[in-house]
């Protein structure tokens, strides 16, 4: 008797189990019912937002290779007549592109480098080192980067001409390294804050100075972190104008939106050798950007799982 109360009670267990299993998956699908409609319209709304963003890109690549009279006569939204590469042509020559696309490289590069560097030091300091007045320092940083470029672009220029630096590549990298590096700093510093205390302890307890461990624990971890702001921070100075207008006079040594907005005169505007020549400005961008794709979502979730 006990055997079939036993065997009567393992029975009823599995159809109940059965019967939730049933309701569960029954909820769910009506769950993914229910969501259906709704997915499909954000999805249409993603991308009309994502057309609407690209739209310029498409102009751009539209214009590249159009003759002047073809953009005159049709305007800028209608298809090419024939592939006209004369405007890429034009700017190659007018602008001297290999001069000016080293000038951007090598400015970037530099500036990058210079932010990231200054930004580890500062944030290693104010997140680890804890000094005093920390908050304070790190406030100053965040109001140096909402501070706009014309409000301290007059004692700068009269600075670095005083040194004889007015029309030198080294002023746009010092200047962009030292705006990039504010906010690089809050950026760091606020990750260093949460930096596991027990790592810090064990190299300390193993004789690693101050040095050591920034450079053997904390940079290793914080690595990825780096790559991202260096990519950040080389985007940002290959668009860098301003500066470059002000402090950059010769030819020789002048950027590639320098080279660009040489093109346009008072009164007469070629829009198709503009056109080209922001196509060829943005190349190497976006190549240094997909070069560096994964290091830059790696970057972006190294905080996500701890």
């Amino acid at each position: 008797m006990s055997m079939a109360t036993s065997m009567k009670t393992t029975i009823q267990r599995r159809m109940a189990e059965d019967e939730r299993r049933r309701n569960t998956e029954q909820n769910t699908g009506k769950r993914h019912s229910r969501r259906g409609p709704l997915r499909w319209v954000v999805l249409i709304i993603c991308l009309l937002l994502a057309l609407l963003i690209l739209s310029p890109l498409f102009l751009m690549v539209l214009n590249a290779f159009k003759t002047s009279q073809d953009y005159t006569q049709n305007g800028p939204l209608a298809l090419p007549k024939e592939l006209y590469f004369g405007g890429l042509i034009n700017f190659w020559n007018a602008t001297d592109f290999p001069v000016k696309f080293w000038n951007s490289l090598w400015i970037s590069i530099c500036s990058a480098l210079l932010s990231v560097v200054l930004s580890l030091f500062n944030a290693y300091a104010l997140g680890i080192g804890r000094i005093k007045g920390s908050s304070l320092v790190v406030a100053l940083f965040m109001i140096l980067t909402m501070l706009p470029g014309e409000g301290f672009v007059y004692p700068l220029f009269y600075m670095f001409n005083a040194v004889g630096m007015g029309n030198s590549q080294w002023t746009i990298v010092i200047i962009c390294g030292i705006i990039n590096m504010a906010f690089g700093t809050y950026l760091l510093s606020s990750v260093m804050g949460t930096f596991p205390k027990e790592l810090l302890e064990a190299a300390q307890i193993d004789g690693a100075g101050r040095w050591r461990t920034l450079w053997s624990v904390v940079f290793p971890i914080m690595k990825s972190n780096c790559a991202v702001l260096f990519i950040f921070f080389f985007i940002w100075t290959w668009n860098e104008f301003y500066f470059t207008l002000i402090f950059l006079v010769s030819g020789d040594t002048q950027t590639i939106p320098l080279a660009i907005a040489s093109l346009q005169g008072d009164r007469i505007m070629d829009v198709p050798t503009i056109n080209a020549g922001s196509l060829v400005s943005l190349i190497p961008a976006f190549i240094f950007f997909l070069v560096f794709q994964r290091t830059l979502t790696k970057g972006i979730t190294a905080g996500a799982v701890k």
